[in-house]
């Protein structure tokens, strides 16, 4: 397949699955429930982190973190008292439990009173992408925090090489702006430019169908691999091939 004819199908695909359609199958769909920004971010941040596995039980986990939130979760955040974070007791998504959902509200508050989430994630350096966002917010996360060994997985590191999928998904919901409103838009100090493509199993795979990418492990190093190769097809906001990646990976429908 020649350049041309690969992103010109790329680009059908983006058109296809970047629509409003696409939410209603999404996690994203829950952060779509609420319309005051700190709710926004805060309940994207919280179900992008539970973004492992099928996707109607990803779904299901983060209406029920929400309504344990009283659907309210940055008042909750922010405000509430110990017996009202009894309420987390017994949540479970796969390896996050109560304790971890527990220690992520105290971390969050602590993010808010030093000035919110978009801050923790603010770069230095125009020349800077996403992963460095990541290593700035995990530093400022856990910095102080007390939390068991068992948790630190939850919080990826690209410094030792993760892919970040789940933190590089949530800033793609709240950096990427288009006129198809799936992506929020809310965060100004990122580029669409900056960020990198949330990397799965079904992206990945689609990907190297396309020899978009040929590095084996999906890393950090693959990531970096596959984004310079969509930033070919659109300098200004490559990660908008995640959907065409994703889109086509989970529909199995690859066409070459």
């Amino acid at each position: 397949m020649t350049e041309s004819r690969l992103k010109e199908s790329l680009d059908e695909a983006v058109e296809k699955y970047n629509c409003l359609e696409f939410i209603e199958k999404d996690p994203i769909q829950i952060p779509h429930s609420f319309s005051r920004k700190e709710d926004i971010e805060l309940s994207a941040f919280l179900v992008a982190l539970i973004s492992w596995g099928k996707r109607e039980l990803i779904v299901k986990s983060g209406f029920d973190l929400m309504n344990r939130m009283d659907n309210a979760p940055f008042e909750f955040v922010v405000n509430a008292s110990t017996s009202d974070l009894n309420s987390l007791r017994g949540f479970v998504h796969r390896t996050l439990n109560a304790q971890d959902a527990l220690i992520l509200v105290k971390g969050l508050r602590h993010m808010y009173s030093l000035g919110g989430l978009e801050q923790a994630f603010q770069l230095n350096n125009k020349e800077e992408n996403t992963f460095q966002a990541i290593s700035n917010f995990r530093w400022l996360f856990l910095d102080g925090l007390d939390y068991p060994d068992r948790f630190i997985k939850h919080i990826a590191d690209p410094e030792k090489g993760s892919a970040a999928k789940r933190l590089n998904m949530f800033l793609r919901w709240m950096v990427r702006s288009d006129e198809k409103g799936v992506d929020f838009g809310l965060w100004k100090s990122l580029k669409m430019s900056q960020l990198m493509i949330p990397l799965d199993v079904h992206s990945a795979r689609v990907a190297r169908e396309f020899s978009l990418l040929r590095r084996k492990q999906n890393d950090r190093k693959a990531v970096e691999e596959l984004n310079k190769r969509l930033t070919e097809f659109d300098p200004i906001d490559p990660v908008k091939y995640d959907y065409a990646l994703f889109g086509l990976g989970v529909n199995s429908s690859t066409n070459k």
